[in-house]
């Protein structure tokens, strides 16, 4: 590929990305201003989201669902238990603490996906990656102090057990690259919905709330996962990570504008810890393409 194509190819991946990201960011807020029970909440997700990446991945690869079913194999179905349990996980970390201490938690996932890549996929470790490693695990121990005795601890573990799932599909796409995985989310996203539905009271809800929750459930979370899902082909892992600390800058920002919920001090030090750690990382990666993370 000639170099006026490297440039379009690494636009478009680019724009796929920031596009997805953008969209994304006001998840946490229409989840808060929806406020229903959080395994309600899990089922409109989790059918809604699967239901829409299913009829849009079948339009698309027609005659080719189940054979690219079946061959996900046990990759395809460790990320689908992945992200049924990642839903779960960031729901119950919205319903429990801040959603600034939940998504600045959740930013250290890339640390943690190049610390388990470093256990399981036995890639060589440059001191910058460590740095960054131990950084990010100090921001999260600052926010989650901030939360001790206020009722807020709960929430962040299910934040950090977030963290920890979605790096675990980072790691389990790295080992399986040649897999299209958009099949695997859509069928995490129904298995989350399953298990929540005999817990859930899904129609009790306004007409209002429902509007959200198809806007939610049909548009933000297919699009975006979908983008981003497309977009991270053509541009490479720390632009990726540096496109996701939107969502951790502007998530809380359109809770805060939306309904007033302010962040606690320790959530901006140990945010600014974590998006530090992140960021110079990913921009030394940029810069020097190590052979290593």
């Amino acid at each position: 590929m000639d170099q006026k194509n490297l440039q379009t190819t690494h636009a478009k991946g680019f724009a796929l990305t920031l596009f997805g990201v953008l969209i994304l960011t006001p998840d946490a807020l229409l989840i808060r201003l929806i406020d229903i029970d959080p395994f309600s909440m899990v089922v409109w997700r989790g059918f809604l989201m699967s239901g829409t990446l299913m009829t849009v991945f079948i339009i698309h690869r027609k005659g080719r669902v189940l054979a690219e079913f079946r061959a996900l194999g046990r990759y395809g179905l460790a990320v689908a238990l992945f992200y049924a349990a990642n839903a779960f996980c960031f729901i119950l970390a919205l319903h429990l603490t801040s959603v600034a201490n939940t998504l600045v938690i959740i930013s250290a996932d890339t640390l943690l996906a190049a610390l388990l890549s470093i256990i399981f996929l036995h890639e060589r470790v440059a001191t910058p990656t460590w740095c960054a490693i131990l950084a990010g695990i100090a921001g999260v121990v600052i926010v989650v102090g901030g939360g001790l005795g206020d009722g807020t601890l709960l929430g962040d573990f299910f934040a950090l057990m977030t963290a920890l799932l979605l790096a675990g599909t980072f790691v389990l796409i790295r080992m399986r690259p040649d897999l299209n995985m958009i099949p695997a989310t859509a069928l995490g996203g129904f298995l989350a919905a399953m298990v929540a539905l005999p817990f859930a009271s899904p129609f009790a809800v306004n007409g209002t709330q429902l509007g959200m929750i198809l806007v939610l459930g049909m548009f933000v979370l297919p699009v975006a996962f979908g983008l981003i899902t497309l977009g991270p082909r053509s541009i490479p892992a720390p632009e990726v990570a540096l496109l996701l600390l939107l969502e951790t800058v502007l998530g809380p920002f359109w809770v805060w504008w939306g309904i007033g919920e302010t962040p606690p001090t320790a959530t901006f030090i140990g945010g600014a810890v974590i998006l530090s750690a992140v960021g110079l990382h990913a921009l030394w990666r940029l810069r020097k393409r190590p052979a290593g993370i």
